[in-house]
């Protein structure tokens, strides 16, 4: 674990790991683009089964992200996932061309 400006987060820190941009595909399913420049596919259906992402099983709120400081939130940021954590549960994305 550690704490970045009060807010602890689970893990080791990634330096220099952000997401950059995201976009909900449906099916609880995101396309994740890091800092890294890789894209990546982030699966949420586990999400809700935490108790700090509860919310996240109502479709409709899960649809409703946003990035703030490279982190991806929900609710104004009252939920968050570091991007390191991002990182290491998403798959690796090759478009098909």
């Amino acid at each position: 674990m550690y704490i970045i400006e009060d807010v602890a987060y689970a893990g080791e820190p990634v330096e220099g790991i952000e997401v950059s941009a995201a976009r909900y595909v449906g099916d609880r399913i995101f396309l994740i683009m890091f800092s890294t420049g890789e894209t990546r596919l982030f699966d949420a259906s586990c999400l809700p089964s935490l108790p700090a992402f509860k919310p996240l099983a109502d479709e409709a709120v899960l649809r409703e992200f946003g990035i703030d400081h490279g982190v991806l939130t929900w609710c104004d940021g009252e939920i968050d996932i570091a991007p390191e954590a991002l990182y290491e549960r998403s798959f690796e994305y090759q478009r098909i061309a």
